[in-house]
């Protein structure tokens, strides 16, 4: 969390100022969409969602200091010290992510952020949203980019039945396992796999998939998307033995497999 003279238990604290021409919006714990890399905000993220955004005061975030950056790409006026952060990942006490939501029971809107796409998808904002649905308070889901889908989109691949899988094993024998597992998936049971890397364990990913799996097993890499590295293809992996792969070291990918 960042350093801030005004942070108290994960939060930062709220002062009285507004921004001009807000309305009034429903309580709701409303579920905001994050650009996926350094995208432009006009181009995947709806107007209605600036407006929803600037009527909000109370913001769970993964990363305070990301977060603050989007809040300002949506719109500058944005007076960021009169928000209230409350920080929810990894390091985050479970007992604590309740207590997040008093605002909302007490009638104010809270957004959830997380560092990149759609929040709660493969994202520690679900554990929020499942408190939220048990008391019965209002969960709003706002439209916007969200690689997992997107990725399915361009694939070709099986968009009626598909299962996402988060990160495979790190330990090579393990991983093989896994993915000879989702390789029996997509023949036996006609479902799309994907599932995804640290970036810079992605090229050593590819590679384990083709030295691995059948040669007409079908291999999509979907990186970068919505940026301006985006690449998208598809091909079987004996096409993918014989063609230059991408560097993908850096860049945030969705891997998907199909037959």
């Amino acid at each position: 969390m960042e350093n801030n003279e005004n942070c108290e238990t994960g939060k930062i604290i709220e002062t009285s100022k507004t921004i001009e021409n807000s309305k009034k919006i429903e309580p709701a714990l409303y579920l905001i969409p994050v650009t996926l890399g350094e995208t432009s905000v006009n181009q995947v993220l709806p107007s209605y969602n600036r407006e929803i955004i600037i009527n909000i005061k109370h913001f769970i975030v993964e990363n305070i200091r990301s977060a603050r950056r989007f809040l300002k790409k949506v719109e500058k006026s944005i007076d960021i010290d009169e928000l209230t952060f409350y920080e929810l990942n990894n390091h985050t006490d479970k007992k604590q992510i309740g207590t997040y939501l008093e605002p909302l029971a007490a009638g104010k809107p809270i957004g959830i952020i997380s560092e990149a796409g759609c929040p709660a998808i493969a994202d520690p904002g679900a554990d929020v949203v499942a408190i939220a649905q048990s008391k019965k308070l209002k969960v709003v889901p706002l439209v916007g980019p969200s690689s997992i889908i997107m990725s399915v989109m361009a694939s070709g691949f099986n968009g009626q039945n598909f299962a996402f899988n988060g990160y495979l094993p790190v330990e090579v024998p393990q991983r093989i396992k896994a993915l000879k597992k989702l390789e029996n998936k997509i023949y036996n049971e006609n479902q799309t796999q994907l599932f995804i890397e640290t970036p810079y364990r992605n090229q050593k990913m590819v590679e384990t998939i083709l030295q691995n799996l059948r040669p007409q097993t079908k291999l999509c890499i979907a990186s970068g998307i919505t940026t301006e590295q985006e690449y998208i293809r598809t091909q079987t992996v004996e096409q993918w033995k014989k063609a230059p792969l991408p560097d993908l070291a850096k860049i945030p990918t969705i891997f998907l497999l199909y037959k």
